[in-house]
């Protein structure tokens, strides 16, 4: 069992510690408690019908799942990455199905978690029946004798027994089902568990909440992809669509008795933390339940497709890590989305254009404001003979409307006085603004298939450093975020 804090065995200070004890073998139902986050409502949530504190009874059970009376929450493991050289079975399964299973933190490297929210109705724009909300959690299991400790317990700890430490480092509020939108907040010292989540108001995208004090701040509840960030966008329950960055006056004002408390195990060390911050308030306390299989829905084709990209037959899946820089590897994985877009350009004249990250394989982030700085090259004219390439800049990856500018140089063939064709390089610049549609949500859905976003792109580009004198108009259309 844990030790409490203020013992000689305490990992209080480390970043997203959750756990730590002697016990090696853990139901995964035990596992997944650990880390259940704390979900906090607008008081003007719909589907909580007037209800707060204690009798508040969203989320909600799965239609054909027993009713409590109280609220439901439902986790999944997702994926196990196996411990360099482990010796045995990372995941012990039993006939009765995952959720029967256990997990040795003796093979155990990182586990991913999630955490599924369900309600009947989801209100405001695009309203529709059913509705199902995720977060992931990544957690990292490691040995109390790790010499990493040093950094936030100097001169070590003392753990009179073999000890198992468990640590979340990353959580991913995946708003609304698209990555760009995604709130992701990498653990640092200042985050604190129980993991607050914000439930967005009608619509029930999850938000990080990195200090739980019921606010969301851009760049500080979310670090990664600050500017694509979706936050918790109360407003469009109203049934209007803000689909530029996030402000702060479009979340409301969460009061402490809208909190829905996880019923977290008795050697949990976050319980204390979390009763002084429950303190005076009657909060609700949800029930947490494996995700049913997808035979659930087997007589209703809207919640068996809600289900479908979310259900793992038999979880875990399990991949084994070759060596230590694995561990990196696997726990920044999501945090560099590579993307492509590819498009039909004319300025004059007609062609491709294509945009690609700045190097290569990882995006190039401006740390001032956030946006993306991309390669951005391009042929037309007559057989595509003529190139340009730019150095591109725009704010974000997911806004309906976004402004951009690139520099950069273009070579153009033209036929001389002898009617040799020559090329003439010259700098250029251009401006204008992109149009993104997130093409699931119309009625050419089946577009994703190549990329969930389409856009057009309308600009001018003059040609020549200093005198403006080369104006012309630019007109793109094609897939991709950029």
């Amino acid at each position: 069992m844990a030790r409490a804090q203020g013992q000689p065995c305490d990992f209080s200070k480390v970043p997203g510690a959750v756990w730590w004890g002697s016990d090696t073998l853990l139901p995964v139902a035990r596992f997944a408690a650990y880390m259940a986050p704390v979900l906090w409502f607008s008081p003007d949530e719909p589907n909580l019908k007037g209800a707060s504190g204690s009798d508040i009874r969203v989320p909600e059970p799965f239609p054909g799942e027993p009713i409590p009376d109280h609220s439901v929450l439902y986790y999944q493991l997702d994926r196990v990455l196996v411990r360099p050289g482990a010796k045995s079975r990372a995941v012990w399964r039993t006939p009765d199905g995952p959720a029967h299973s256990s997990i040795d933190l003796g093979n155990v490297a990182v586990v991913f978690v999630r955490y599924f929210a369900y309600y009947a109705t989801e209100e405001g724009l695009g309203a529709h029946p059913h509705d199902i909300e995720p977060a992931e959690f990544r957690v990292v299991i490691v040995r109390s004798t790790w010499e990493g400790f040093e950094k936030w317990l100097p001169g070590g700890t003392r753990c009179p027994d073999p000890t198992w430490v468990m640590a979340v480092t990353r959580v991913s509020g995946q708003a609304h089902g698209l990555v760009w939108f995604w709130n992701v907040i990498n653990v640092d010292e200042n985050t604190q568990f129980p993991m607050h989540l914000l439930v967005e108001e009608g619509k029930h995208a999850l938000a990080t909440d990195k200090n739980g004090d019921g606010v969301f701040t851009k760049g500080y509840d979310v670090n990664v992809r600050i500017n694509d960030a979706w936050g918790a966008r109360d407003i469009i329950r109203t049934g209007l669509l803000f689909s530029g960055g996030y402000e702060s006056w479009m979340t409301k004002t969460r009061p402490p008795q809208y909190r829905v408390l996880p019923p977290l195990p008795d050697d949990s060390p976050l319980r204390a933390t979390l009763r002084r911050r429950t303190l005076g308030v009657k909060n609700a306390v949800y029930e947490l339940r494996p995700l049913p299989p997808l035979t659930i829905a087997a007589n209703d084709p809207r919640l068996a497709h809600l289900m479908a990209d979310k259900v793992i037959a038999n979880w875990p899946t399990e991949a084994g890590l070759n060596d230590a820089k694995g561990w990196g590897k696997a726990l920044n994985e999501g945090a560099v989305i590579k993307s492509l877009s590819i498009a039909y350009r004319n300025d004059g004249a007609g062609g491709l254009v294509w945009s690609f990250p700045f190097f290569i394989v990882k995006h190039l982030n401006d740390p001032m404001t956030g946006g993306y700085i991309l390669q951005r090259m391009y042929v037309r004219g007559e057989n595509l003979r003529d190139f340009g390439w730019t150095a591109l800049y725009t704010p974000s990856a997911s806004r309906w409307l976004d402004s951009y500018l690139s520099v950069g140089a273009e070579n153009l063939h033209s036929t001389d006085a002898s009617g040799n064709i020559v090329g003439d390089w010259d700098f250029v610049f251009e401006t204008g603004i992109k149009f993104r549609v997130n093409i699931n949500e119309t009625p050419a859905k089946l577009l994703h298939h190549f990329t969930d976003y389409w856009g057009l792109r309308l600009g001018i580009k003059n040609r020549g450093a200093f005198n403006i004198n080369s104006l012309s108009y630019v007109l793109e259309f094609g897939a991709g975020s950029f």
